[in-house]
């Protein structure tokens, strides 16, 4: 695939959390790409009319079928060379049937599952970890019964749009000027705007000779939680009222979670696997991919973003 070059590109999941940023990425390439389809359901086209017409006049070809007819896929992929998947972590199970019909059309040849977030081959111990579970079956399809198909991994770490917000284990409630952190805070985290996984997506797809068969990763900036609180504090002027929780309570509350079947574990599992050098990498991909600083987004952009959506 030396001189492959993406001329049909198909997104399942376009129109979920990180799938928008990643089509409008799609549509705003330089060059363009010469043809983008979505995959989406009735449901969503009743229901996000808005975004599906503002695509479309992009020049964006919409495909209406269900991701879990077999018959409704493979007939999707005619002419498609290249597939994207954003499904959410509830629809993943899904991927196996994309994947296995994309390699045995007659067309498609490269395959990015929805893999943005950790790397399931960090560390010895991320096999095991259970938020990992499906990523690391996907890459055994890759490795071990997909023929032609070759894949492109996208990691990314965690989204600092859905990292910021307070949740029962850990994060910044701006209102209360409260931050509760996880450790001492000093563990580095690579963190990804959405937008910038967008960004990172076409730098793969116009670099074919780079991403094709790898594990790429990515990080818009590297900084600790402690960073990310200061940056709120010198922007808002006020100091958050702060609460560090350990590593133990954190680990026995995502204990629970998964005895009580609550899908708040996934949560509580990656929370810890970024305070624990999870989500920082020896090397980033971000040069290789002509990814340059200044076209991703810095913390104090970061901040700015989250204290614009609503008045404090």
């Amino acid at each position: 695939m030396e001189s492959f070059k993406p001329s049909h590109i198909l997104v399942f999941g376009a129109t979920g959390n990180i799938g928008k940023h990643i089509v409008n990425q799609l549509i705003s390439a330089w060059p363009p790409f010469p043809q983008i389809s979505i995959f989406t359901s009735a449901n969503t086209v009743s229901t996000k009319p808005d975004l599906l017409n503002k695509w479309k006049a992009a020049g964006v070809s919409v495909i209406v079928a269900d991701v879990k007819d077999s018959t409704d896929v493979k007939n999707a992929y005619q002419g498609v060379d290249t597939a994207i998947s954003c499904l959410g972590r509830g629809a993943l199970q899904h991927q196996f049937e994309l994947i296995k019909q994309a390699d045995e059309s007659e067309s498609v040849r490269w395959f990015f599952p929805s893999e943005y977030g950790t790397d399931p081959e960090h560390n010895p111990g991320s096999a095991h970890e259970k938020p990992h579970t499906f990523k690391r079956a996907v890459r055994k399809v890759f490795a071990e019964e997909v023929k032609n198909l070759k894949p492109t991994y996208l990691v990314v770490g965690p989204y600092i749009e859905m990292w910021v917000p307070k949740d029962l284990v850990s994060g910044f409630d701006l209102q209360k000027r409260e931050a509760t952190i996880i450790g001492d805070g000093e563990q580095l985290i690579g963190f990804t705007a959405m937008d910038d996984v967008g960004k990172g997506v076409v730098a793969a797809l116009q670099r074919p000779e780079i991403s094709v068969g790898k594990a790429l990763k990515i990080a818009s900036f590297t900084k600790s939680s402690n960073q990310v609180l200061a940056e709120f504090e010198k922007q808002l002027g006020e100091k958050f009222n702060v609460t560090y929780i350990s590593l133990d309570e954190v680990k026995s509350v995502e204990e629970k979670f998964w005895d009580e079947g609550n899908p708040l574990a996934v949560v509580a599992a990656l929370r810890r696997i970024w305070v624990t050098g999870g989500a920082v990498y020896d090397r980033l991909d971000n040069e290789a991919l002509g990814l340059r600083e200044d076209q991703l987004q810095s913390l104090e952009e970061a901040v700015r973003d989250r204290l614009d959506e609503k008045p404090f």
